[in-house]
């Protein structure tokens, strides 16, 4: 993603023109990686899907200086396309323009417009306020892939907080794992979406949020708090679908795209060696709902034993999730706890590692965990390790259907 350091690389700019015949594009940075993945699955899936997934995956990014477009400020353009390749699953061979970005930078405003990526949230087990890209489904169970969005973003800095309006004119439909892929919904066929919206894919949608970060002096024993805030509000097309049965054996289940608005809100706050956080939203869709996620991070520094001391640090993390539509959640946290223990060595090779569990509390059958890892053969080189399991045995519950998907991911990633 293209901000304030995409800007900066501007500023050599020695020719000013507001002819577009005048603008001189050059190439300033390329940069990207190459990846080898692997999924391998404990067993077959429910649909009888096998248990091996190689796929190759190749991220380009390109960015550009802008000369002569405006006679004050700072321009540049980005482009992120995404390319995979997959073994077992056509639909999840794909490619994606995850960026095609100008950005023109003047005093306290910035302009992002074309194809972009936008993250709002600051909880680690989901990110509830996070609304303005579609998920891209079929590259990880966790929703942290998102696909590029058109958009138009006005933003405005200041010492009492940040500003950005979007315009959204054009809406992704979330992408969903074929027959033969692994981590699917069954029957579903994302060919026959349908909207609330007469225009489809083409409704207007729009958002705005507020965001500050501050210091409260001697809040506590611990010393002084230093809070980030967001506040949004976001109305448009719902980024998740509901499912509309209808009378196929083949493809029951339609995604159906309701028109919704929300407020969303997130905080952090950090003093000393804890830090918090929540998110928290109020959305009026087909199901009216309240939601909230919200816990803690303490972080032991330099942890040992005995007369022995590492530069290591172990954060134990906790978060409850919850939602108002109870049992009835097409969701995974309507009432659950999140337990987690991050592990960062400090070393050259930037090691982490990252154990979490999520236990339904209405249901002691259902509970979902993963493992990432990740470090550095060189500058040039990494390693990515992520694991997952499932368990659920009411067919109702969201995570049954993924009870066959225990599964461990490595990947390997050439970065140039």
């Amino acid at each position: 993603m293209i901000g304030h350091t995409a800007a900066n690389a501007a500023t050599d700019a020695t020719t000013e023109s507001n002819s577009f015949t005048d603008i001189r594009l050059s190439p300033t940075e390329l940069r990207g990686s190459i990846a080898l993945e692997h999924r391998q699955f404990f067993q077959s899936g429910s649909e009888g899907q096998e248990t091996a997934q190689p796929s190759l995956v190749l991220a380009p990014e390109w960015y550009w200086d802008i000369d002569g477009l405006w006679r004050e400020g700072e321009s540049a353009f980005a482009l992120s396309p995404f390319f995979r390749w997959d073994g077992m699953d056509d639909e999840r061979t794909h490619g994606d323009i995850r960026e095609a970005l100008y950005l023109y930078y003047h005093d306290n405003w910035e302009l992002r417009a074309g194809i972009g990526r936008v993250f709002w949230g600051v909880t680690e087990s989901q990110h509830l306020v996070d609304v303005i890209n579609q998920t891209d489904a079929v590259e990880s169970v966790d929703g942290e892939d998102k696909l590029g969005q058109p958009m138009v973003q006005l933003s405005y800095f200041s010492n009492w907080g940040a500003v950005d309006a979007f315009v959204l004119p054009y809406f992704r439909e979330r992408t969903f794992a074929g027959k033969d892929g692994r981590l699917s919904v069954p029957g579903v066929d994302p060919d026959k979406a349908l909207y609330e919206s007469s225009r489809k894919q083409q409704h207007m949608d729009v958002a705005l949020r507020y965001s500050h970060s501050f210091s409260l002096e001697e809040m506590s024993a611990w010393g002084t708090g230093i809070w980030d805030l967001g506040v949004s509000y976001f109305h448009g097309t719902n980024r998740d679908p509901y499912f509309v049965v209808v009378d196929d054996l083949t493809y029951p289940l339609i995604p159906f795209y309701a028109q919704m608005d929300q407020v969303g809100l997130d905080v952090q706050a950090l003093w000393g060696d804890w830090l918090w956080k929540a998110e928290a939203l109020r959305r009026w869709s087909w199901d009216d709902h309240t939601a909230f996620t919200g816990g803690f991070e303490y972080t032991f520094i330099g942890v040992g034993w005995g007369e022995e001391q590492h530069i290591w640090d172990v954060g134990v993390l906790a978060e409850y999730l919850y939602d108002s539509r109870g049992s009835d959640a097409p969701v995974v946290g309507q009432n659950d706890l999140f337990v987690g223990l991050r592990w960062v060595l400090n070393d050259i090779a930037g090691t982490e590692v990252l154990l979490g569990v999520s236990q339904d509390l209405d249901d002691s059958d259902s509970r979902t965990g993963r493992i990432e890892a990740s470090s550095r053969f060189n500058d040039a080189w990494k390693w990515h390790l992520n694991a997952w399991f499932f368990e659920a045995n009411d067919s109702h519950d969201p995570v049954y259907v993924y009870r066959r998907d225990d599964m461990v991911t490595m990947k390997v990633s050439y970065y140039f």
